[in-house]
């Protein structure tokens, strides 16, 4: 009888660990990123996005495309800026194609500006979100002479 109530006492603890455990993970906003740069919150993680280098030809702003990452629409739910940079100058915008470099890679020209909430986290970390909604397409995020680019399927 003792080691019954004993065995279940350990079983009802473990089920609340588990519980709680599961609970806490899912509150990863408060997670701090291990490396400045640009990161995409989704329903499951941080992902980080890979930086592009924004190129000037005769007057025209322009990146040339580095494999952008993919995701759902409904997967993401905001975007993590991380590091020390100028959030005054940040914006999203969308890519529109412009034309072929001499290597054969495409180019994107930057479209109009997504207007955005930008909330302080502390110690260099900021949660930006959309105040309206994104479509599908090709993104990217700029800071001063830096691109993140992602596509949203």
């Amino acid at each position: 009888m003792k080691s019954t109530n004993f065995i279940a006492k350990i079983c009802i603890c473990m089920l609340l660990i588990a519980l709680t455990g599961n609970l806490l993970y899912g509150n990863d906003m408060n997670i701090r990123p291990k490396e400045p740069g640009v990161y995409i919150k989704t329903d499951k993680s941080l992902i980080r996005l890979m930086p592009n280098i924004l190129s000037d030809e005769q007057g025209v702003l322009y990146i040339e495309s580095n494999k952008p990452s993919r995701f759902f629409l409904k997967n993401i739910e905001s975007f993590v800026v991380f590091g020390k940079y100028d959030i005054d100058v940040l914006t999203i915008n969308p890519l529109i194609f412009l034309n072929v470099s001499p290597l054969g890679q495409p180019r994107f020209v930057f479209g109009k500006a997504v207007d955005i909430d930008i909330k302080n986290k502390g110690n260099d970390q900021y949660i930006i979100k959309p105040k309206t909604l994104m479509g599908r397409g090709y993104y990217c995020i700029w800071i001063e002479n830096t691109v993140w680019d992602f596509i949203i399927d």
